[in-house]
């Protein structure tokens, strides 16, 4: 970042980072919010078409292979109205301004609504639906609208990637914390493009890397000569009276605006904003599991993995067939675990190792050089041929579904620790065992064993920190593109 603007230092520079579009001499480029509306005009017509597709294949299962007619026809073709309406009204055309986590309950909710709307409508006008039409409906219509708005976030991506979609973004405060922002800013994925800070009384001012453009009173001035789309604070360099002055130049000149708040990472679903006496303050709900959260969490789990042994039987038998035709040995792997508030327990995995692989660890430490305190290694001798094929996809982990029926684990949640790797924590790592351990949770769906094990320990306590129903269904619907990519798997 310092090589692209050590020669900037002043608004002439910053302005000279606004690139011209070529043959256009004295004209800005097309703004980001421009960029992202008529983005958001083809995500409307998927999220139409993802709806209106829910309710064909609905009334194709009711009715079998033909056209819709009567009521459920006159439900199709209202359903756009009703889509544009609800969706709007959850802010989902503007979607850039949440985490994806945040946009995924919306989109829930948003559905729940539409279609509870339209069956409204079918009760009021004596339509003849059935509550098949209603389950396949409601089911299909969250996984197509998911998915599309999944392939919608990578598009985004790429466009970053290339450059577009990114604000330009004028930093006010120059402190340690600007200049972390303007480090993170340096990467496109963040959305972000920093021209410049601008100064305010702070006195800890550090070098951010970036032209100084001027102090925070001619803020709305610098916006127009640097063609500044967004403004980022820095809230531990600004004061009250400087707030006022961003507030100002918000108001009257429309652009975007962040400001960084002193809290630990958590969901935006958890904090709403209070005024008080003249002061702003952010509210934020306590998430700690009551009675009828544990039950809820513990209905679903059961339900779910008892399903997904169900459908998954057939599997199982031609996996266990799998590893005993590949090695000698049992078909489950039995290992020791430790699981909520510290409780051990038999943890069921199919063997993917030879027999008596464990003794060989710390040999395998010390030959590999492995000092983190989950031992993992991308070229293991010890896993046999089948075993690499099972990891590879994880399905070697498909039993613990049984650990879920038997309340030892849940579907989502903190991997379960090895009682040896306990007896090494620190004292904040132990915050993982408050919830009880999961098949797959935030760390396996970011990176898995590319992540450090303290990287794994605080995706697991902002998981805790930030728990919620829909947070659980989140990570699941990102378990299955994770296990297809093999990102991180061995």
């Amino acid at each position: 970042m310092r090589s692209r603007i050590e020669d900037v230092s002043s608004v002439e520079g910053a302005r000279a980072l606004h690139v011209q579009p070529a043959g256009i001499e004295g004209t800005r480029p097309e703004s980001a919010r421009a960029q992202y509306r008529r983005l958001y005009r083809f995500i409307a017509a998927t999220d139409i078409l993802s709806v209106g597709a829910a309710l064909l294949v609905a009334s194709w299962v009711q009715v079998g292979l033909a056209l819709p007619s009567g009521d459920a026809l006159a439900l199709v073709l209202g359903s756009p109205v009703v889509v544009l309406v609800v969706n709007s009204m959850f802010h989902l055309y503007d979607a850039y301004r949440y985490t994806p986590a945040e946009e995924f309950r919306r989109i829930i909710l948003a559905v729940s609504l539409g279609l509870t709307g339209l069956v409204t409508f079918s009760f009021w006008s004596h339509a003849d639906l059935s509550r098949l039409w209603l389950g396949v409906s409601w089911t299909l219509a969250i996984v197509f609208a998911l998915g599309s708005r999944r392939l919608w976030h990578w598009h985004v991506g790429t466009l970053r990637g290339r450059g577009r979609l990114g604000f330009p973004t004028i930093l006010v405060g120059s402190n340690a914390e600007a200049r972390h922002l303007a480090e993170l800013m340096d990467s496109p994925s963040f959305g972000f493009r920093a021209l410049g800070v601008v100064s305010t009384a702070a006195r800890d001012r550090v070098d951010t890397g970036l032209p100084d453009l001027g102090a925070v009173a001619d803020l709305r001035e610098l916006i127009h000569d640097v063609g500044a789309e967004c403004i980022f604070v820095a809230s531990s360099a600004t004061s009250s009276e400087e707030m006022g002055y961003v507030a100002k130049a918000v108001r009257l000149e429309g652009v975007e605006v962040r400001v960084t708040a002193t809290l630990p990472e958590v969901l935006s679903s958890r904090v709403s904003v209070q005024p008080l006496g003249g002061v702003t303050a952010l509210s934020l709900r306590p998430v700690r599991l009551t009675g009828t959260q544990v039950l809820g969490k513990r209905v679903f789990d059961l339900a779910v993995s008892s399903i997904g042994l169900t459908i998954l039987s057939p599997l199982l038998v031609l996996i266990a067939a799998f590893v005993k035709i590949g090695s000698p040995g049992p078909v489950l792997y039995r290992q020791r675990r430790v699981g909520l508030r510290g409780r051990p327990f038999t943890m069921l995995k199919f063997r993917t190792m030879d027999q008596g692989s464990d003794a060989m660890v710390e040999d395998l430490r010390a030959a590999h050089g492995v000092e983190n305190l989950m031992f993992k290694l991308r070229e293991d001798p010890r896993v046999t041929r089948a075993g690499r094929i099972l990891r590879r996809f994880s399905l070697d982990e498909l039993p613990q579904l049984f650990n879920v029926v038997r309340g030892d684990m849940s579907l989502v949640g903190p991997r379960p620790p090895l009682p040896e790797e306990v007896t090494r924590y620190e004292d904040w790592q132990f915050d993982r065992l408050e919830v009880p351990p999961g098949i797959t949770g935030l760390w396996q769906v970011s990176g898995r064993s590319n992540l450090t094990f303290d990287d794994c320990v605080r995706l697991d306590l902002f998981y805790i920190e930030n728990w919620s129903l829909a947070y659980d269904l989140y990570i699941l619907a990102k378990t299955l593109p994770v296990l297809v990519s093999q990102r991180g798997a061995y």
